[in-house]
């Protein structure tokens, strides 16, 4: 899914110090000071100025460095081409149209002071509201430039024509989130389309009257997004979806390790599985402060990248532990990406139990076809119960009722069912699950025995020690869970094989007779296990029983 936006007009409405520039995340000896409504703030004199009151369509982008003045224009024309983030300011009146979007992440300054102590980032923004000048400034930037960006903040002034606004005022939008009619994208079979900035209401109310289009992806979270979101608060969504528009709400963040965007996911299956629940809890965060509630359905965008079996291996462990945190928080998860790299890597891991499979599939393949035939990408048979979104065009001007945007088209064949995620939460961990398994060298592999759960299981001879192999799983809340097994049944294993179970009392030994009932899932029982990433089960060698011990997989699911 490209992100995109529009040339805007520059203007120099400011003073400029010195000549020559540096490269915008250095640390800059060449400054301007950029002067607003009393508020000012030095720049690396690279950067562009942008007076947004000259300018309807202006596209407020951060692909490059910039200073936005004013509030963002209601329809902005975004070219293609725009990818990634740099850093950036976006200076602009409080006033109704800033109000709600104002969050408890939003510094007020003191009285006289145009900085504030304490900022804190959320998706690589930083915000803060200088009452004495009555401007709210949103500063965004990656981790490259995050220092350059605060050290601007810290070396803003107050100057003269300052209006100033009371806190009363500062704050008059943290208020509760309206809510969406329901879990989004919802059910739905039709056209839809997705651009970098979420539009006006009156672009939206002109689009919904006269386009053949019902749907509409937004850019709800993360740090790669390149478009300012203006528009993009709970009035918003509520409007939208009480309208008949079917929102398709956007994670754009960690990308690929072998591909070109940034941040990046690590290499490493199992940080980068950490890093996809990280960021899974940052996408529910921001859903539910624009009222999208549980059982909606969150895209993560993996833009197109050289797929290796490392890489794939990477991609396939972050979206395991982005769809596994989402069903702990009551939320589908979703993943957009091309054809030819993501989809094609997901699909064929269909089957792979080292992974956990997400729900709905959001591909782009860009063959003019308004409907959700993934050809060779996906087989019809993978995420064929009306969880596809086909992206058939992209980067395209269209206009309706007199309005342009920028846009991809989409074709959607959507139902989220109920509000909750499939009946509980459940995860199953193999043998083979990367970086969800662990054992000594004291253990063998196998691939003996056709009743085996994937491609091999674990073996080891019984011994009056301590050498448990563990499955590791994260699981969303404490409560009760069911733990079952499986494993490969033979008269030379083990019959009286101990499971460990890690409960919130302690751990608890369950013997199974592993010459029977092999090649299907066995209850050990119900037990009270903790929330949070860690080892749950194990299977120990100190056995009394003969025969060799057996590690195959194991499956938790929510009591």
């Amino acid at each position: 899914m490209r992100t995109r936006r529009i040339m805007a007009g520059l203007t120099a409405a400011v003073v400029v110090l010195t000549g020559a520039a540096t490269p915008a995340w250095a640390a800059p000896t060449d400054e301007r000071i950029v002067s607003y409504r009393g508020y000012r703030v030095p720049v690396p004199a690279d950067w562009q100025i942008v007076d947004l009151s000259t300018d309807a369509h202006a596209c407020v982008r951060f692909d490059r460095p910039a200073v936005y003045l004013g509030h963002p224009s209601e329809e902005p024309w975004c070219p293609s081409g725009l990818v990634g983030r740099t850093a950036g300011l976006v200076i602009e009146p409080i006033d109704a149209g800033t109000a709600e979007r104002l969050t408890a992440d939003t510094a007020v300054t003191a009285r006289g002071r145009a900085t504030a102590d304490t900022l804190v980032s959320r998706d690589g923004t930083l915000q803060v509201a200088v009452r004495d000048a009555g401007v709210l400034v949103t500063a965004l930037h990656t981790s490259d430039t995050e220092s350059v960006v605060r050290r601007i903040l810290t070396s803003a002034t107050l100057g003269r024509g300052a209006t100033p606004v009371s806190p009363d005022a500062v704050r008059a939008a943290s208020m509760l989130p309206s809510a969406a009619s329901g879990p989004q994208p919802g059910t739905y079979t039709g056209k839809g389309f997705d651009t970098c900035t979420a539009p006006s209401q009156s672009t939206m109310d002109a689009w919904r009257n006269s386009s053949p289009y019902r749907a509409v992806g937004v850019y709800i979270s993360g740090s790669s997004r390149s478009c300012t979101q203006a528009n993009l608060t709970a009035t918003w969504v509520a409007n939208q979806t009480s309208k008949g528009w079917h929102l398709i709400p956007i994670e754009l963040d960690r990308q690929a390790p072998c591909g070109t965007r940034t941040p990046k996911m690590s290499y490493d299956p199992a940080t980068a599985r950490s890093e996809g629940a990280t960021r899974a809890t940052s996408a529910v965060n921001a859903a539910q402060a624009l009222g999208i509630p549980a059982g909606s359905v969150l895209y993560n965008d993996i833009e197109h990248y050289p797929s290796t079996e490392s890489c794939k291996a990477a991609v396939l462990s972050y979206l395991s532990g982005w769809t596994e945190r989402l069903h702990g928080l009551g939320y589908l998860s979703g993943m957009y990406s091309s054809g030819s790299s993501g989809v094609r890597d997901l699909c064929g891991a269909y089957h792979d139990t080292r992974y956990t499979r997400v729900d709905h599939l959001f591909f782009g393949w860009w063959n003019g076809a308004a409907n959700t035939d993934a050809g060779d990408y996906c087989p019809d048979g993978y995420y064929g119960n009306r969880q596809r979104i086909h992206q058939y065009t992209g980067d395209s001007y269209e206009t309706w009722g007199g309005v342009q945007i920028y846009i991809d088209r989409d074709y959607l064949d959507v139902s989220t069912g109920t509000t909750e995620p499939p009946q509980g939460f459940s995860v199953t961990v193999d043998n083979t699950t990367t970086g969800r398994f662990t054992a000594s060298t004291n253990w063998g592999t196998s691939t003996y025995s056709s009743q085996r759960l994937g491609t091999d299981y674990r073996f080891a001879a019984p011994t009056p020690a301590s050498d448990v192999a563990w499955y590791r799983a994260d699981l969303p809340v404490t409560g009760s869970y069911e733990v079952s097994v499986w494993y490969p049944a033979d008269p030379g294993y083990n019959d009286s094989t101990p499971y460990v179970v890690a409960t919130t009392t302690g751990n608890q030994t369950v013997r199974v007779n592993q010459r029977l009932n092999g090649g299907r899932w066995v209850s050990l029982g119900v037990f009270p296990l903790a929330a949070g990433d860690g080892n749950k089960v194990g299977v120990s060698r100190w056995s009394s029983g003969t025969g060799y011990v057996i590690a195959d997989a194991v499956r938790i699911t929510r009591a």
